[in-house]
């Protein structure tokens, strides 16, 4: 009998057979967090986007290499680490604003986090190996899994794989598919290279469809003509570390206050950023008429904290002309152990607290979104993180003429952090044919049109304000009134498709 051989020159195959699907594994194993951390680079404050393509492809060829649902789990975990690891190392902020009591559990926070969302990863690998279809098949399945990441205990959908297109025409896309449509675009345009023998020709198509997808989002971007009025965004840039400090509030409340009574040009509303009162609401009675003062009479909406009895909230504010208070909306989506912790009594027991907090049970959720009436049309408000959530914007029933983000970026340093939580509002904005208003207590404060451009925006560590025209919105895009349920029915259908196929065609 004729030897068939795999390895090398004159070595038979059968002298290796027990060896050499573990080599493999082991030698594609050690590149999957590589591939991973190259696909990462596509997100803020890198941009490479032809480097994350890369990256995904390479993931895609490692998982699809892999035999059996274990092994593409594995492999599709690590890849895991290796992207999580670099989009989400600004973890480890938060716990250097006060390091001598927070600063241990850095290392333990990032480890945690990169592993932890990596199972996501690991799930799709292990569903990829059930249903077959190879790098088609991992695509589809990672695409479902990040919806999930979205969505389970109560979600964090940072660094999404479409994210990617944010500083290309190809954002536009989203305006169609939404963020989770065009992950699955983009995984799938990142797999076609490697999911068939006919390298060449897949890899020219995969071209051809992300020069298609640049093509159409460059013609379907187009300048804002139309402004309903000038709107005033203003950053004081407080560090986190001095935010809260007696000595240095009133520096930071007073720039403000100064921004605010600046000379300007018929400005009808003028934004703070979140947490920008160093006073409960209902303590600040003097405050709010300094702040109605110095804007000469034009409404202020601003970030504050509130209680309700024993209840403590992260809300937004408007003021009228005499300082009252005309609307209020408490923050909804809370950060997991940064604005409470789960069982937050048993918690303080051991030293664990909320990071934002300061009574170690951190705030109490709010009750529903709903709109706010302000003299530029009816925005729809998002406190800090609430951003990320493509459904937020959904949860008011009704269509707003704008979107308004008030944030404390400073929890996020200065490298990443920030610039991603600006990529997302970008995508929120061309989600929903809105402009969106984004005022930070460190930056970066800007005012985004309706097809994701930043028309004007305030450095990272700089204070000051923008006047800026806010343009009308577009008309409700197909995703604003379809929502994300379309793309779900076809990735499942694709996998259904993947799976039938795989059962009808009988193995050789």
């Amino acid at each position: 009998m004729r030897a068939r051989f795999r390895f090398g020159r004159g070595i038979p195959a059968s002298r290796f057979s027990g060896l050499s699907l573990g080599a493999s594994f082991r030698w594609r194993s050690s590149l999957t967090p590589l591939a991973g951390a190259v696909a990462a680079t596509g997100h803020a404050p890198f941009n490479l986007w032809p480097f994350a393509l890369l990256g995904l492809a390479a993931l895609s060829w490692i998982v699809a290499s892999e035999e059996g649902g274990r092994n593409k789990a594995i492999a599709a975990w690590l890849g895991g680490v290796g992207y999580f690891a670099v989009t989400l190392h600004w973890i480890i902020e938060p716990f250097y604003v006060d390091s001598d009591r927070h600063g241990w559990m850095a290392p333990f926070a990032i480890i945690l986090v990169a592993t932890g969302f990596a199972l996501f990863w690991a799930l799709a690998g292990w569903l990829s190996g059930r249903t077959g279809g190879g790098a088609i098949g991992w695509a589809l399945s990672l695409s479902l899994a990040e919806m999930l990441r979205g969505h389970v205990l109560t979600g964090f959908p940072w660094a999404l794989p479409g994210y990617i297109w944010t500083e290309t025409p190809a954002i536009m896309a989203a305006s169609i598919v939404g963020p989770y449509g065009l992950t699955a675009l983009t995984l799938i345009l990142a797999a076609l290279p490697v999911a068939t023998p006919r390298k060449v020709i897949a890899t020219l198509l995969a071209l051809l469809g992300i020069a298609a997808l640049i093509a159409w989002g460059w013609s379907a971007q187009a300048p804002s003509e139309t402004h309903v009025g000038v709107i005033r965004v203003i950053q004081p840039n407080a560090p986190q570390h001095e935010k809260w400090d007696p000595a240095k509030a009133s520096v930071f409340l007073r720039r403000q206050l100064l921004s605010t009574s600046a000379p300007g040009n018929d400005v009808a509303l003028v934004i703070w950023p979140e947490s920008a009162l160093p006073y409960r609401l209902e303590e600040a009675e003097t405050t709010l008429r300094r702040m109605a003062i110095a804007s000469g009479g034009t409404p202020i909406i601003f970030g504050a904290n509130r209680a309700d009895g024993r209840r403590y909230f992260n809300s937004m504010a408007q003021i009228d002309a005499d300082g009252r208070v005309t609307d209020t909306y408490d923050k909804v989506h809370l950060v997991p152990f940064g604005e409470y912790v789960p069982f937050g009594g048993l918690a303080e027991r051991v030293g664990i607290s909320g990071f934002a907090a300061r009574d170690g049970y951190g705030y109490s959720a709010g009750r529903d979104v709903a709109l706010i009436d302000t003299p530029l049309g009816r925005a729809l408000p998002m406190i800090c993180y609430e951003t990320i959530f493509p459904g937020h914007v959904r949860r008011a029933g009704e269509r707003a003429d704008y979107l308004l983000q008030i944030t404390n970026d400073a929890w996020f340093g200065t490298f990443s952090g920030p610039f991603q939580h600006l990529q997302q509002a970008r995508f929120r904005a061309v989600e929903q044919g809105l402009p969106l208003v984004r005022s930070a207590n460190t930056g970066i404060s800007a005012v985004i049109g309706p097809y994701g451009r930043i028309l004007e925006s305030l450095p990272l560590g700089e204070s000051g304000h923008l006047d800026v025209p806010l343009p009308a919105p577009r008309p409700a895009t197909i995703y604003a009134r379809s929502g994300d349920l379309p793309v779900v029915l076809l990735l499942l259908m694709g996998l259904a498709a993947i799976f039938w196929v795989g059962r009808a065609i009988p193995r050789q």
